[in-house]
């Protein structure tokens, strides 16, 4: 049964942010442009060294193995950080995160995590391996974070006053699938990411008790229908209460409805499409690891408690 995580210290002004790529490689000139707004915020910014990094072999991530998990194993265990922001998504986070040390991250004080799209294999094993909860939100140098206000305001207040944002709402109501009201803790994250955990070390053995986020992006149809299918066919959504989906950007495919409808309709518990989180544009932050209540008709999320104690 997924159970309430433990909730790390909110943010004040002149905290030090850590920023690490655990993925892919990030333009500079986009790192820059994030950090600026997190200094605006009146908090320290600090780069981890390897965030500007190509591997030599690969071009689609951020520098080696190795050094991404060292980048964010030394963040997450500086005991003068008070949060980890991942700088962007791609692909990587799979590759590392077996090299983590988990028993010296245990000891380490719970901080705040923050990312999504390919961050959702850490978002996973920093709720089994650590029981901390973590924000699937905007991530420092992704664009759609850069050019969204609604985005920044809405990460900003859920860093530093939390209370303000304990109800989730979908933009213009969402889009109900299932009616109804559900009770649970969330989770989730980027659909792929999550059928592509299943058998891993470590891997949660099935969402039951929980209010399950999913998105993705750029996904054709028979794709996602093949990742839902996979979670289906491996018990993976038995039990859970309730699921909210975000955005499905550049999954245009008119038949994406019928499909969620299809595979997700019969699990018998409430399902709201279009609830404003993932990859696209304005996206709302939602705290994972936090018990709550889905109300899918009219498309609310209504936190226990704030995401950040």
């Amino acid at each position: 049964m997924t159970q309430p995580l433990t909730r790390p210290a909110r943010l004040t002004p002149g905290a030090r942010v850590a920023v690490v790529a655990p993925s892919g490689p990030v333009p500079e000139d986009r790192v820059q442009a994030g950090l600026d707004i997190l200094r605006g915020w009146d908090l320290e910014p600090v780069l981890a060294p390897h965030v500007l990094d190509v591997d030599d072999r690969f071009d689609y991530l951020a520098g080696t193995d190795a050094d991404r998990a060292a980048d964010l194993q030394r963040a997450w265990c500086d005991p003068e950080v008070d949060a980890v922001l991942c700088a962007r998504g791609g692909y990587g986070a799979q590759r590392m995160v077996d090299l983590l040390d988990w028993t010296a991250m245990r000891a380490a004080r719970p901080k705040v995590f923050v990312g999504y799209s390919d961050i959702t294999a850490l978002h996973e094993a920093f709720a089994v391996r650590l029981g901390v909860s973590t924000l699937h939100g905007p991530m420092v140098a992704a664009a759609d974070f850069l050019k969204s206000a609604r985005a920044q305001e809405h990460l900003r207040a859920t860093l530093f006053e939390p209370e303000t944002v304990r109800v989730v709402a979908a933009p213009g109501g969402g889009r109900v699938l299932v009616p109804g009201v559900a009770r649970g803790v969330t989770l989730g994250g980027c659909l792929s990411l999550l059928a592509a955990d299943l058998g891993a070390p470590f891997a949660r053995r099935s969402a039951r008790g929980g209010l399950l986020c999913l998105e993705d992006v750029g996904e054709e149809t028979y794709r996602l229908d093949r990742y839902l299918t996979q979670l289906l066919r491996a018990g993976w959504f038995e039990g859970v209460s309730g699921v909210l989906l975000g955005s499905w950007a550049e999954c245009d495919d008119p038949g994406l409805d019928a499909l969620l409808t299809d595979r997700l309709g019969g699990l018998g518990v409430p399902v709201v499409d279009a609830f404003g989180f993932g990859h696209g544009d304005d996206a709302l932050t939602v705290p994972f690891g936090v018990a709550g209540v889905l109300d899918a008709g009219a498309g609310v999320l209504t936190l226990d408690e704030p995401a950040l104690s």
